[in-house]
C-alpha cells in the first residue's frame, strides 16, 4: 500500500513473518523494560518526548538491542550484516519491514515501539516513520494520511476503559490499533474501523507483531462501517476530536464544524450498545459564550444511557490554536504561513462565539432506564490510572442508588472503601472543627466535605450493621431525635456512595 508522500508499508498478510520478527525482537529484549534498562530513565523519558540525542548517545555500541533501537526507534540506517545478526533480515526485506539504503545498509520502513500491556505483556505499536507523538517539535510528517503511534491520549483512553470480559468490542477510529490491541485481551470479537485505509493496514501490523488475535477491519467514518443491526458490548474511540478550521490532518481533524464530530459520535453510540454495555471516548467540546458547557454536554447523551462526563482541562482559544499548530510542526515553517493558519483558527472560533475548549472523558452505559443518571463534572486533579474498574464501579453504584429509595437505603449495609482518610479543618485550639473532609487515596482521589454525623457514619461502616441502625446509635450518642436524623441523612449517604467513599455490601 502506498499513499502520497508516505512510504510503502510492510505486507499485512504474512503472519509467519510477523511472528518470527516478534520472536527476534523479544530475544533481543526489545521491550519497554529492556529499553529502560539500556537507555536509563533520562534518555528513556527524552525519547517519549521525541528527543533522540540522548538515545543516540546511549546506543553507540553494537549489541542486538542497540541495533534494534537505532533501526526502529531512531530510524537510523544500520549495516546489513549487523541487522542480519539480530533479525531474519532477508525475510523482513521481502515483507517490507526493512528497505535497502546506501551501499550495504538497511533502514526500517515503519516505527516500531515496545509497549507494555496491563498484564505485563510485551506488545509492539507500529506507526509511520517520524510520527512518535509527544515531542515539542510536532510530528515528523505532514501528509494527510499519516498514522501516529502511542501518545498520552491513547494511553489515557486505554487506562479508563472498563476491562470486563465481553463478546464484542468496537474500536472506532483505530489509528495504529492501540485500543483494538487492548480490547483483544478481553473481547471475543474485535471490530476496528477507520476512515484512513493506511490506519487499518497499520492496525493489522500492530496486532500481528504483538501476537494478538486479528481484528475485523472496516473502512469508513464514524459508525458508517457498522451494520444497522449490529450492536456491541464495548465501544471505544480516540476520535479526531480537534476543533479546527478544515480537515488538514486525518488523524486529528474530524472535518465537521466545531465539536459536531464528538457530539455525533456520542449521540449515535447509544443505539449501538447492548444492554449493560459501555461506550468510552475522549473528546473536545466548545465553551460557547452565553451557554453552560455542562448543559451542552448533557444534550449529547442518548436516551437509555447513564453518562459520566469528566472535564480534565480547559484552554482558551489562543492556547488551543497554538497547541495544535505546534502539533503539526507549523511553527517551524514559514512565519507568514503560520500567522495565516493562526488567524484562520481564531476566525473560526470567533464565528462560533467559542471562548475556550474543554478536553475530557465521556463514558456511557446502556441501561434502558426511564430515569438515566447524567453526571457532568470538572476534575482537573491527579487520578490513579488505570481507572477502568473505578468507572465500572461508579456505574454499578448509580444503578444501586436508582433501585433503592431512602427506606431501602436505610435498610442496606455499607462498607467504607480502602485508603480513605479523615481530615478535620478548623482554627487551632477550636473545640470542634469547622468541617470534616474525607479524602480518597485511590481511583479518582476525591475529597468531600461531610458533617460530624456523616464522618461518624462513614467511620463505622464495616458491613455488619444497617445504615438505619448506625444512625440510631449516633442519634443516641449525640442526643438527637433518631427520626429526624434518619430523615436528613440519606442525601449525604447517597453522595458518599455515588462518589465512591462507601460501597454497598451485597
Amino acid at each position: 500500500m502506498t499513499d502520497s508522500g508516505l512510504a510503502p508499508l510492510p505486507a499485512s498478510d504474512r503472519p509467519d513473518t510477523a511472528a518470527r520478527l516478534r520472536d527476534a525482537l523479544l530475544a533481543a529484549s526489545f521491550t519497554a523494560d529492556g529499553l529502560l534498562d539500556l537507555l536509563g530513565a533520562a534518555a528513556y523519558a527524552a525519547l517519549a518526548r521525541s528527543e533522540t540525542v540522548p538515545a543516540l548517545r546511549a546506543t553507540r555500541g553494537d549489541t542486538p538491542l542497540e541495533t534494534l533501537v537505532r533501526l526502529f526507534l531512531l530510524q537510523q540506517p544500520v549495516p546489513h550484516a549487523r541487522v542480519a545478526s539480530v533479525l531474519p533480515v532477508e525475510e523482513a526485506l521481502a515483507a517490507g519491514w526493512l528497505t535497502r539504503v546506501g551501499g550495504d545498509e538497511v533502514a526500517a520502513t515503519v516505527d516500531v515501539r515496545p509497549y507494555g500491556g496491563p498484564g505485563g505483556e510485551d506488545w509492539f505499536i507500529v506507526s509511520d516513520l517520524g510520527c512518535a507523538v509527544g515531542g515539542a517539535g510536532g510530528i515528523g510528517q505532514r501528509d494527510a494520511g499519516v498514522v501516529l503511534g502511542v501518545g498520552g491520549a491513547s494511553t489515557t483512553l486505554a487506562g479508563i476503559t472498563v476491562r470486563t470480559p465481553v463478546a464484542s468490542a468496537l474500536d472506532l477510529g483505530t489509528g495504529s490499533g492501540i485500543q483494538a490491541l487492548h480490547a483483544a485481551q478481553h473481547a471475543t470479537r474485535v471490530t476496528a474501523t477507520d476512515l484512513n485505509p493506511r490506519a487499518l493496514h497499520i492496525t493489522a501490523l500492530t496486532l500481528a507483531l504483538s501476537g494478538a488475535p486479528a481484528a475485523e477491519l472496516r473502512e469508513g467514518s464514524l459508525f458508517e462501517p457498522v451494520r444497522d443491526d449490529e450492536t456491541f458490548d464495548l465501544i471505544v474511540s480516540n476520535p479526531p476530536f480537534v476543533i479546527s478550521p478544515g480537515s488538514r490532518l486525518t488523524y486529528r481533524d474530524g472535518g465537521m464544524g466545531g465539536d459536531d464530530l464528538c457530539r455525533s459520535l456520542v449521540q449515535q453510540a447509544g443505539e449501538r450498545l447492548n444492554e449493560g454495555g459501555f461506550a468510552q471516548f475522549l473528546a473536545n467540546w466548545q465553551h460557547v459564550a452565553g451557554e453552560d458547557w455542562q448543559d451542552r454536554l448533557r444534550s449529547w447523551v442518548p436516551r437509555g444511557c447513564d453518562a459520566w462526563i469528566v472535564q480534565r482541562e480547559v484552554q482558551d482559544v489562543t492556547q488551543y490554536a497554538e497547541l495544535w499548530l505546534r502539533d503539526a510542526g507549523d511553527h517551524r515553517g514559514d512565519p507568514a504561513e503560520y500567522q495565516a493558519r493562526y488567524d484562520a483558527w481564531l476566525d473560526e472560533f470567533e464565528a462560533r462565539k467559542v471562548k475556550a475548549v474543554g478536553f475530557g472523558w465521556i463514558t456511557l452505559r446502556r441501561t434502558g432506564s426511564a430515569e438515566p443518571v447524567v453526571t457532568v463534572e470538572e476534575w482537573p486533579h491527579p487520578v490513579e490510572q488505570p481507572l477502568g474498574e473505578t468507572i465500572r464501579a461508579h456505574f454499578d453504584r448509580l444503578g444501586y442508588l436508582r433501585e433503592h429509595d431512602d427506606a431501602a437505603l436505610l435498610d442496606s449495609h455499607f462498607k467504607l472503601v480502602g485508603e480513605v482518610v479523615q481530615e478535620q479543618v478548623g482554627l487551632p485550639g477550636a473545640e470542634d472543627p469547622e468541617h470534616v473532609v474525607l479524602r480518597q487515596h485511590r481511583g479518582m482521589r476525591r475529597a468531600t466535605k461531610v458533617d460530624t454525623v456523616g464522618a461518624g457514619f462513614a467511620g463505622v461502616c464495616d458491613g455488619t450493621l444497617s445504615a438505619g441502625r448506625i444512625l440510631d446509635a449516633i442519634a443516641q450518642l449525640v442526643g438527637e431525635d433518631p427520626v429526624l436524623l434518619r430523615d436528613r441523612t440519606p442525601a449525604q449517604i447517597r453522595l458518599l456512595v455515588e462518589q465512591g467513599f462507601l460501597e454497598p455490601v451485597r
